[in-house]
Parts: structure tokens; C-alpha cells; sequence
């Protein structure tokens, strides 16, 4: 855990700020590489581009407020301070498809395409997001005996959670997870051209791997005792996916040009 990187005069320089700058930089990188898989244009591009990541960063922080309400209803101020981490993935992830869809409606451009060309970036942004919510100590997970179990500072919250114990870096394994997510949906993105089967592939596989991620998570509450918001998020996920796929198949199919006789 390491929260402040420097700082100059009153400006402070975290961690979490720096790695979700790395991600947003090399998730619009990737997305401006990756566009002629799908034809769609520079202009576009960069429109998407601006689009989701204020929506993104609104949805997640909403989210996260909401969710946390009872640490910043007597400190209003601290609404905005970002740097300081407090985002979460689902909001910013459901405000900024919201945010293509709407554009894509406008300018005629096939969301489907468009969702296939976003999903690895999702992933790898979401990777240096991970690095962060890890060196913000922010995400932790529950008590382990394994060896690579980390051990955070007394005036972190992972510590005031689980005294003197050690905790299953749950942040490094999202991370690691999303890094190797985003090499395998690039491979399918240059490889298959029919529009929607990436994105299919990201919301599936995502969906299943959060949800296998948060049964060692510590700090999220269960219904009952069985599930989180995250995993049931995740179940949405995975069915989301699998209608998205057979969608893409069937539209695939329909402009298919029949055999020559």
C-alpha cells in the first residue's frame, strides 16, 4: 500500500490518481489502434472516446457515493476528491455503454461494433484501476494463510477491518485477470469479424471472473450471507453476454448473401 506518490507545494500526486490516469491513456490508445477492425472512423473515435470516460467517471463515482452515502453526507467536499480512489467499476461501466449507446443511435454508427472495440479497453483500464484500488488499500480482500497473503498498515481500512491479518490481495488478482483478459479479446477483435462476439466475450468472461474474485473480497457486504451486489451485477453480466452473442450470431446470419448457384 502506498497512497501519495509526491507531492509539490498543496498539490498531492496519489497513486490511485496516476494508475486510473494509465489506464484511461492506454485505454484510449488501444481503442484508437484497434478501430479499422471495425471501421469505424478517427472523429468517432475520439467523440467515444471524451463521451465515455466522463460518463464513466461520473457513473463510478456516483455509484460509489451512493453506496458509501453515510461518509460524505457531512462532507459534501469530499464528493469530488477522486484522486483519493472511490470508484466503482459497475456505475462507471453501465453510465458509459449508456453514453455509446445514445451516441451510436445519433450517428448511425452500429453499437455492436463499437461495444467490441470498447470491451478490451474496459479491461485493460481496468487493470491499472486494480494496480491502484491496491496501493490505495482500497477493495481488500478477506483473512488467508497463503503465503502471498499482504498484511496492510495500521491506518489503512483493510487493517481497521482485519487486525494483524493477512489478506488475500483480491486487487492484484482482478488486475492480473483483466491484463490477460484484454490480450485474448484483441486476438478475437482482429480475428473475428462478426460484430458483437468480442463484447459477447468480455461480458461473460468478466462477469464469471468478478464473481469467482468476490468470493475472496473483504470488504463488500452479502444478501443473507450468500452473494454481493458485485456477483449478482456479475449474473447479469454473464446472461447480458450470452444474449449478445446469439444476437450477434443471428444478425450475422441475416446478412449473409446467399450461396451462388
Amino acid at each position: 500500500m502506498h497512497q501519495m506518490l509526491f507531492t509539490i507545494g498543496p498539490l498531492k500526486i496519489t497513486c490511485f490518481g496516476v494508475m486510473a490516469a494509465c489506464g484511461f491513456l492506454s485505454a484510449s490508445i488501444l481503442l484508437f489502434v484497434n478501430r479499422k477492425s471495425r471501421d469505424i472512423s478517427a472523429d468517432a473515435i475520439n467523440d467515444l472516446t471524451l463521451y465515455s470516460i466522463v460518463a464513466g467517471i461520473l457513473g463510478a463515482r456516483i455509484f460509489y457515493v451512493i453506496q458509501f452515502w453515510p461518509e460524505y453526507r457531512n462532507n459534501y467536499f469530499q464528493i469530488f476528491r477522486i484522486d483519493q480512489g472511490g470508484l466503482v467499476f459497475y456505475g462507471g461501466f453501465f453510465a458509459a455503454l449508456a453514453t455509446l449507446y445514445i451516441y451510436c443511435k445519433k450517428k448511425n454508427i452500429s453499437f455492436l461494433g463499437v461495444i467490441d472495440l470498447v470491451a478490451p479497453c474496459l479491461a485493460i483500464g481496468h487493470a491499472f484501476g486494480r494496480i491502484g484500488c491496491f496501493l490505495n488499500g482500497c477493495c481488500y480482500g478477506r483473512p488467508t494463510t497463503l503465503p502471498w497473503g499482504v498484511e496492510f498498515p495500521q491506518e489503512s481500512f483493510p487493517f481497521q477491518a482485519y487486525p494483524f491479518e493477512k489478506l488475500h490481495p483480491t486487487q492484484l488478482y482482478e488486475s492480473a485477470f483483466n491484463f490477460l483478459l484484454a490480450i485474448a479479446l484483441v486476438i478475437i477483435l482482429r480475428k473475428s469479424k462478426t460484430k458483437g462476439i468480442t463484447a459477447a466475450t468480455y461480458l461473460i468472461t468478466y462477469g464469471t471472473g468478478r464473481f469467482i474474485i468476490e468470493m475472496f473480497r473483504g470488504d463488500n457486504a452479502r444478501f443473507m450471507n450468500l452473494i454481493t451486489i458485485s456477483q449478482f451485477i456479475g449474473i447479469i453480466l454473464i446472461a447480458a453476454g450470452i444474449y449478445t452473442f446469439f444476437i450477434s450470431r443471428k444478425l450475422n446470419e441475416s446478412v449473409k448473401e446467399p450461396d451462388a448457384k
